[in-house]
C-alpha cells in the first residue's frame, strides 16, 4: 500500500511537471528539472493558508442558464455544461470555465471500481498534499439517475489572479464514475457560498458513458 501511495503521488507530480495539458517529453533533462521545480512549488502550495470566504459570494449560475451537450469520442463520455463557458480540451480531458466557476472531466485508467476508502487513501490524500489549502469535507457513495458514483466534497483556495494575485475560497464537488477500466472525475467548483445546488445536480446527473 505504501508503494502504491508513493507511486501515485510521484506520478501526479510528474503530470504537473509536464503541465497536464501537454509537454514535450523528448528531453529527459527537462522533465527532471521540471519535476524538481514542481516538488518545491508543491511544498509551498501545501503550506498555504485558507483564505477567508467572500462576504457577498459571487459565482451563482442564473436559473435561466441554458445548458448544452458536450461529447468526447476519445474519452467515451458526454456531459451537459452551461452554454457560453470557455472550453479547453486535451485528449479525453476537458475544462469549462466562466470567471470563478468551472467544471472539468478527467479520465484515467483504473484496475477496478473505486470505493470510499480508496478515494480517501488516494485522491483525497494526494489532493491535500498538492492542492491549495485543501480541506476535505466528506466522501460518500451516490446513487444518481445516471448510475452509481462517488462524491468527494472539499474546500480549497483558487489559483492566484494573474493580475492582482488575489485568491478566493472555493467549494468543490468531485464525482467519480467508473466503467470497464476507466475512471472519470467530474469536478465542479465555485466560490464558497455560491448557490449552485440545482445546477451542479443537473450536471452531475448528465454524465454518461458512451
Amino acid at each position: 500500500m505504501m508503494k502504491l501511495k508513493l507511486t501515485f503521488a510521484m506520478g501526479a507530480c510528474l503530470v504537473l511537471a509536464m503541465g497536464f495539458w501537454g509537454y514535450d517529453t523528448s528531453s529527459g533533462t527537462s522533465v527532471k528539472k521540471s519535476l524538481a521545480t514542481v516538488l518545491l512549488q508543491t511544498e509551498a502550495i501545501a503550506a498555504e493558508k485558507a483564505v477567508a470566504p467572500e462576504k457577498n459570494s459571487p459565482g451563482d449560475i442564473p436559473d435561466s442558464q441554458v445548458f448544452v451537450k458536450y461529447a468526447s469520442s476519445q474519452g467515451g463520455y458526454e456531459i451537459e455544461f452551461p452554454e457560453g463557458w470557455a472550453r479547453t480540451t486535451r485528449g479525453s480531458n476537458v475544462i469549462f470555465a466562466d470567471k470563478l466557476d468551472g467544471l472539468s472531466v478527467t479520465v484515467t485508467n483504473a484496475a477496478g471500481p473505486p470505493n470510499v476508502e480508496s478515494i480517501r487513501k488516494n485522491q483525497a490524500e494526494l489532493l491535500k498534499k498538492t492542492g491549495r489549502a485543501v480541506r476535505i469535507k466528506g466522501i460518500k457513495n451516490m446513487r444518481l439517475s445516471n448510475g452509481p458514483a462517488l462524491l468527494m466534497v472539499y474546500q480549497s483556495n483558487s489559483e492566484p489572479d494573474p493580475v492582482v494575485n488575489k485568491q478566493v475560497r472555493l467549494e468543490n464537488s468531485s464525482y467519480f464514475y467508473y466503467k470497464n477500466g476507466k475512471l472519470a472525475e467530474l469536478r465542479l467548483w465555485a466560490p464558497l457560498g455560491a448557490d449552485n445546488v440545482d445546477q451542479w445536480d443537473r450536471i452531475s446527473k448528465s454524465f454518461r458513458w458512451r
